[in-house]
Order: C-alpha cells, then sequence, then structure tokens
C-alpha cells in the first residue's frame, strides 16, 4: 500500500468493502469491514486476546475505544453495556464509516465514532479498552496515552492489548514510569504472543482531614 497504512486520515487503497462473521459480546454478528483499516479480514488476535481477558464492564458511563478500527472493541462495549456512551476513536475516517455502519447494522445507539478532536474536552472515562496503533511509531503512540490516559476518570482503568514482539514489555516500564503518582501499571494477561497491560488511576486523596469519632 506505498505511504497508505490503516493509520492514515483517508486511505488511498480501494474500499473494497466485505461482509465477516464475528463474535462479539457473546453474539454471533456480521459486520462490514474494507480495505485501508486495521485486520479487515478478521477479529485480529490481539483484540480477540483483550476481549477475551478484560473484566466486565461498568453498567454506564462513558468509554474509549483508542484506535477503533471497523470496531470490534467499540461494538463490543455498546452491546455489552447499553447505557453506557462509547466513543470509537481514530484518525481514519474509512474506520470511522465503518463504526458507524456496523453500529446501525446492529441497531446500536450509544456509539459515537469521530476524530480525537471531537471528544468534548470534559469528558472522562471509566473505562479504556484499546489495541493501540502500535506501528505509528513510538512517539506518536506515547502522545497518544499521554493525551488520554489521563482523561480516565477516578478510581477506572485502561486495558491495553500489545504483541510481546512488538514492545509489550518496554510499553509497560515506559507507562510506569510516566505515570506516577496516582496510578498503578501493571500485566494483567498474556496470550498467543500479546500483554495485556492494566493502567489504574487511583481516587484523589481527601483535601481536609478526617475527623475521628
Amino acid at each position: 500500500m506505498g505511504s497508505d497504512h490503516y493509520f492514515s486520515a483517508t486511505p488511498a487503497s480501494a474500499e473494497n468493502l466485505r461482509t465477516i462473521r464475528v463474535t462479539l459480546a457473546g453474539r454471533d454478528l456480521e459486520v462490514t469491514t474494507a480495505g485501508g483499516v486495521f485486520s479487515p479480514d478478521r477479529l485480529d488476535a490481539g483484540t480477540a486476546v483483550l476481549l477475551a481477558n478484560m473484566p466486565p464492564l461498568p453498567p454506564g458511563g462513558d468509554f474509549l475505544d483508542l484506535g477503533c478500527g471497523w470496531g470490534p472493541i467499540s461494538l463490543t462495549m455498546a452491546l455489552a453495556s447499553p447505557h453506557a456512551t462509547v466513543w470509537a476513536v481514530d484518525v481514519n475516517e474509512r474506520a470511522l464509516d465503518l463504526v458507524r455502519r456496523n453500529a446501525d447494522e446492529l441497531g446500536v445507539t450509544n456509539i459515537n465514532a469521530v476524530r480525537p478532536d471531537d471528544v468534548p474536552d470534559d469528558i472522562r472515562f471509566r473505562t479504556i479498552r484499546s489495541n493501540p496503533p502500535i506501528r505509528v511509531g513510538k512517539n506518536v503512540l506515547h502522545d497518544m496515552l499521554e493525551r488520554w490516559i489521563p482523561r480516565l476518570d477516578e478510581r477506572s482503568d485502561a486495558w491495553l492489548v500489545v504483541q510481546r514482539n512488538l514492545g509489550a514489555d518496554s510499553l509497560q516500564r515506559w507507562l510506569a514510569a510516566t505515570f506516577t503518582p496516582g496510578y498503578s501499571v501493571f500485566r494483567s494477561a498474556t496470550g498467543k504472543g500479546f500483554r495485556v497491560i492494566k493502567v489504574r488511576k487511583h481516587g484523589s486523596p481527601p483535601t481536609e482531614p478526617i475527623a475521628l469519632a
């Protein structure tokens, strides 16, 4: 594809729409994918590892899928927590169109598929679930995570899946060094050559001394 990557804003490759069958949120579904997005022919192994190893979602609030692609994580979260608002974020306009198309076809109404700058600044996330775009390069990836992880609500978690051979362990070390104090970072699960990394944002300490009876 030359310079046309799944993280291109407007992929130049042919759209080549196709339908695939996947299991999301315990349901067998048909979804639409296309060329020029990440893993258009199947549910990729990393996302499958993340979905199999992440805990139950909060019942409501704002959720973030960072680098949503055609939407497997966003659709899973929206189906599992219908009272939540899922922000499916990507720079790839074709990916965002696919998320909207799949949500419409499945009757899912609680997904906002938007570019990063279209998420309101005051939104705080009850959870972040992401297969982040490692191939954008370390500096861009770090900038992304430094932008979004601080927007976790207090006592909330981000769950990231990263391939071990693409730097999962070094990313975990960077996360632990960067998000401190007030956060904890650890490996939550491994599978098929992938690591699931959990980043926990802790609550703020009380601002006033607690009077003892």
